[in-house]
């Protein structure tokens, strides 16, 4: 398993920028994906975006499409999501995630290894 550690979040408002960084230690190799999460109160956590380790395939939720870019550094064993034209409704903990599971994975149940968190929070 891998630790992975989410630092950048912040209060921001509407419109704004953030960029989340998930810091992975231990063995990370080329079958790994990445992803980040979202819970907000009272929600499910659901998927935001995620990304190859070794190809940088990209995929993404309908609402972050156009607004979050997700996107590696294999130097540093590092994945960010960068945050765009941030709305209200983008408030939650934001979670980094791993999995060794081959193609796209949207489900948190498919993700074995999991950051504290960090929280995002967008004021209108």
């Amino acid at each position: 398993q891998v630790q992975l550690v989410e630092s950048g979040g912040g209060s921001v408002q509407a419109g704004g920028s953030l960029r989340l960084s998930c810091a992975a230690s231990g063995r990370i190799f080329s079958g790994y994906q990445m992803g980040w999460f979202r819970q907000a109160p009272g929600k499910e956590r659901e998927f935001v975006a995620a990304i190859t380790w070794g190809g940088g395939n990209t995929y993404y939720a309908d609402s972050v499409k156009g607004r979050f870019t997700i996107s590696r550094d294999k130097a540093s064993n590092a994945v960010y999501l960068q945050m765009n034209s941030l709305k209200p409704e983008d408030t939650a903990i934001y979670y980094c995630a791993a999995t060794l599971r081959i193609g796209p994975q949207y489900s948190q149940y498919d993700y074995d290894s999991w950051g504290q968190g960090t929280q995002v929070t967008v004021s209108s």
